[in-house]
This record gives C-alpha cells, sequence and structure tokens, in this order.
C-alpha cells in the first residue's frame, strides 16, 4: 500500500481517505435524522396538553453546564488531533482521555436533567411535546454514549498498536464524529432551550 508522506498520517493512503469520504456520507444520513428531529421538534414544540412546557421545566444552568463541557470536549479532541499530527501519542492520548471525561460529565448531567423532568410530570407519556423533546435529547444522548464506547476502543488500540496511519485514520473519523455531536447540541441549545425559555 503507497503512502503519502506529504499528507497527514490519517489521509496518508487510498484506503485512509476513502474511509474519511465514507464517514462524511454517514455524517449527511445522521444530518438527516436529526432534522428530521429537529422538524418534529417545531411541530410539536407547543403541544403540551396537561403538561409543562418549556419555559416550565427548562433550567439555563444545567443546560450552560452542559454547552461548556461538550464545546471543551470539542477543543479537547481537536487538540488530540494537532498532537497525534505531530506525531506525540502521550499528549494525543491525554487529550482523547479528557475528552471522553467530559463526555461522561455531559452524560452524567443530561440523565440528571432527565431525572428532574421526570420528577416535574415530564414523561415520553405526558404530552407530544415533551415525547419529542425526550426522544431529541435521548437520541443526541445516545450518540454520545456510543462516542464513549467508540474512544475507549480507540484509545485501547493506541495503547496496543501505536500510532499508525490505521490507528490515527480511526482516530481521525471519532474526532470528526464527536465536532458533529458538538454542532448539533449547540442547535439544540440555540433552538430547544433557548427559545423554549422565551
Amino acid at each position: 500500500m503507497k503512502i503519502d508522506h506529504s499528507l497527514p498520517l490519517e489521509y496518508s493512503t487510498k484506503q485512509n481517505g476513502l474511509n474519511i469520504f465514507g464517514f462524511w456520507v454517514f455524517l449527511a444520513a445522521e444530518i438527516m435524522l436529526f432534522a428530521t428531529l429537529f422538524t418534529s421538534y417545531f411541530t410539536l414544540e407547543h403541544r403540551v396538553g396537561g403538561g409543562p412546557s418549556g419555559t416550565e421545566i427548562f433550567e439555563i444552568t444545567p443546560v450552560l453546564m452542559e454547552t461548556l463541557i461538550l464545546l471543551t470536549s470539542s477543543f479537547t479532541i481537536g487538540l488530540g488531533v494537532h498532537a497525534m499530527r505531530i506525531g506525540n501519542k502521550k499528549a494525543m492520548t491525554a487529550f482523547f482521555v479528557i475528552t471522553l471525561l467530559l463526555g461522561l460529565g455531559f452524560l452524567g448531567l443530561e440523565i440528571d436533567e432527565f431525572i428532574t423532568y421526570i420528577h416535574e410530570g415530564a414523561t415520553l407519556q405526558t404530552s407530544a411535546f415533551t415525547a419529542i423533546l425526550m426522544l431529541t435529547l435521548g437520541t443526541h444522548g445516545a450518540h454520545v454514549t456510543f462516542g464513549l464506547f467508540w474512544g475507549s476502543a480507540i484509545l485501547m488500540q493506541l495503547k496496543k498498536r501505536g500510532l499508525t496511519k490505521e490507528t490515527a485514520n480511526k482516530s481521525f473519523i471519532f474526532s470528526l464524529y464527536w465536532h458533529f455531536l458538538d454542532v448539533v447540541w449547540i442547535f439544540i441549545f440555540s433552538f430547544i432551550y433557548l427559545k423554549g425559555m422565551m
């Protein structure tokens, strides 16, 4: 397999480039999934029935904490990719571990938020609004959970195999996925939480 040393390690072979392109195609499908969820949310957000509305259950402090944590994790995964590109496996590993710990912290806050909503009477069965809210937030949370397992698997491969063209490719693709989750969260923060608090 021919390696192009003028390119970053994650793009250094034709197969690596195809893997990254294929992942962009996958992300396009993910965009459609979340676009469908957002469209459904905007259609159902005022159908609260006898249940609570967004202005009644949304609180700015936990949402800001979740946002800060996830945006910080996007920064640390970027630092991890930079460390990978300069061949610093130790720094790369450290930044990936920090990213996953931040992701775990975000997930903990989101689970606590779900528990709070349920105690306030906002469940899947309460109304169309609470159902689509839980579904949208839950889908994003499930993606973060998957990302935690995926990132952990990459860290194990890095420890076992070192920084190779294959592990670099997988790590870079994971970073794209993590950035995608952050972008989706910005939409959730802006168009669900902030809009719902008004």
